[in-house]
């Protein structure tokens, strides 16, 4: 690829950029496209079929060398992944504005982005590809943890041990399901096209071991359920092929979902080739009779999931629209099984909680390990919190800067980042932390199919919440805020926005992680208190959240 050469953020604590947020989104640009953390980073291609971090190799030489002489009064506009203008604003003020694939509602679809995309005038900016938070597979693990114990409690008595969960899809989003499935005490059987994610998860220990055949797979993970043993088996295959063939022989999974990239049919749902067919011809040559065959394919991956759903396999969509792509094939009963979101995480969304991430800017994972126990210390009475941080210490390989993420709450975020920032202050850290998590959020997208589905009120496609969240960031200080369209469900099908800041150990920063990491996470309680939530209600009276809408509130 013409313009590449291996890219690796620096690390320690000197900088060369005029301030530390500065720094801290060049670097995070950089670990975006380490080759440790990115899907094709000779394509700028972070994750999710084709999510980017910058539009191209000169336009991500361009953002680096306005990073390192942005001052503390200014701020970079970025326009799907290109540097556009410097302006001056003052020092609260993000040092970075991003907006990634957002087209007005009539064109916005794939068929007007993929022309401007061609064109040199787009990128897909995915979710934190574009606004480089990215921190690997561990990005989302907790998340897919979070789920497969919220099925395992509605479910299964609390725990996965003794049940088998099939999936496919393992990049960097879906490689998280082995060990979030293992750490919820569950055998997974875990389909993948590509041998070479199967062997990227299998050398990041995200996945245990790998099947010669789809029934060697079956036969190894019902051996471990009966000893009532978690294990992750990988599997090399195509899930059109191989969920047919699991309906065929009669097996039943207990769970079955997907994480495949489906949102994004042309690049990221590979159709059943047959010998030795160049499909990469295809796609560039014919791309309307390729996508034929992709949405063809994926109304079988569909039609055997509702059969095996029929059969007795809990199962629930994992946000990548694969039922919106199988009902455009003409399956119409493709949504009659759930998403993830109103099936396991709504009650932790009215609560403002969700995935909560950092990095370490010293390279050095002991900046990690100290945070955790810090965290550990401040919030010893959160018991998923608890469990989560000691096993992610010790079972968690670090891809790129050292990363950590878990999930926190309205009035819990702030706290963390204060405490992170007295610990830079006081040299318990080496180096800042970035400090900043998925769109994917409680108060920060609107998605029909995945985040904002079967919402109380019917308000799912309302994308103003999403919209408020990104100028709250921009009004409370954050270090950089973007707002995409498309994210993990395609174009079309949703809007989100991004924050991330910085904690230096400064009294500034102070400041800023103060109000943006109370008002952030505020935003998800408000959402869904105003959608009707009795929980989000009872939340926002009990901390204090200031909504004149609410009855006994104040106004």
């Amino acid at each position: 690829m013409s313009g590449y050469t291996p890219v690796r953020a620096a690390r320690g604590n000197t900088r060369t950029a005029p301030g530390w947020i500065q720094e801290a989104a060049k670097r995070m640009l950089m670990n975006n496209l380490d080759s440790e953390v990115a899907e094709r980073p000779e394509e700028l291609i972070v994750y999710g079929g084709r999510g980017k971090a910058a539009r191209n190799w000169e336009a991500y030489h361009t953002i680096v060398r306005t990073l390192d002489r942005l001052k503390n009064h200014e701020t970079l506009l970025v326009q799907s992944g290109k540097a556009v203008a410097v302006l001056e604003t003052h020092a609260l003020a993000p040092r970075v504005l991003i907006a990634n694939s957002n087209l007005v509602p009539h064109w916005a679809n794939w068929e007007e982005f993929d022309r401007l995309d061609r064109a040199g005038l787009m990128m897909y900016g995915q979710m934190t590809a574009g606004s480089w938070i990215y921190i690997g597979t561990q990005g989302v693990l907790q998340e897919t943890y979070e789920t497969f114990l919220g099925a395992a409690r509605k479910y299964f008595n609390g725990s996965l041990k003794g049940t088998i969960t099939l999936t496919a899809g393992l990049g960097g989003m879906g490689g998280a399901q082995p060990l979030a499935v293992k750490l919820a005490g569950g055998v997974s059987i875990c389909i993948e096209v590509d041998r070479n994610r199967i062997e990227r998860r299998i050398a990041t220990r995200y996945l245990d071991e790998v099947a010669s055949s789809l029934e060697d797979a079956i036969v190894r993970a019902c051996a471990a359920r009966d000893q009532g043993c978690s294990l992750s088996i990988g599997v090399q295959g195509n899930a059109a092929e191989l969920l047919p063939q699991v309906v065929r022989i009669g097996f039943v999974p207990d769970i079955i979902t997907d994480q495949t990239s489906a949102h994004d049919p042309l690049y990221g749902y590979r159709p059943v080739a047959k010998e030795d067919e160049d499909l990469e011809m295809q796609r560039r040559t014919q791309p309307e009779r390729y996508l034929e065959r992709v949405r063809a394919n994926i109304a079988q991956h569909v039609q055997s999931i509702l059969e095996l759903q029929r059969r007795g396999s809990i199962c629930f969509d994992y946000g990548n629209n694969l039922r919106a792509q199988a009902k455009i094939a003409g399956v119409l009963d493709a949504f009659d099984y759930p998403g993830f979101v109103p099936a396991f995480i709504r009650d932790s969304f009215c609560e403002g909680r969700g995935p909560f991430r950092w990095v370490a800017l010293s390279g050095d994972p002991a900046d990690i390990a100290a945070t955790d126990a810090a965290l550990l210390e401040l919030f010893p009475e959160d018991a998923r919190l608890n469990q989560w941080l000691p096993w992610a210490g010790e079972h968690v390989a670090f891809q790129g800067l050292p990363a950590r993420i878990c999930w926190l709450g309205y009035r819990e975020r702030d706290r963390a980042g204060l405490l992170f920032n007295q610990m830079v202050r006081d040299g318990r850290l080496k180096a800042p932390i970035v400090i900043g998590r998925d769109h994917l959020d409680a108060g920060s997208v609107a998605s029909p199919y995945r985040e904002t589905e079967a919402m109380l009120d019917g308000s799912d496609a309302v994308s103003d919440w999403a919209l408020l969240n990104f100028a709250t960031g921009i009004a409370s200080g954050a270090g950089w805020m973007s707002f995409h369209h498309g994210g993990g469900v395609g174009m079309g099908y949703s809007q989100h926005a991004g924050l991330v800041a910085v904690a230096d150990g400064s009294d500034e920063a102070d400041e800023r992680l103060r109000l943006c990491l109370k008002n952030d996470p505020a935003m998800g309680v408000i959402r869904h208190a105003d959608a009707g939530y009795v929980k989000a209600k009872t939340v926002a009276a009990e901390r204090g959240l200031d909504m004149p809408s609410l009855s006994g509130n104040p106004a």
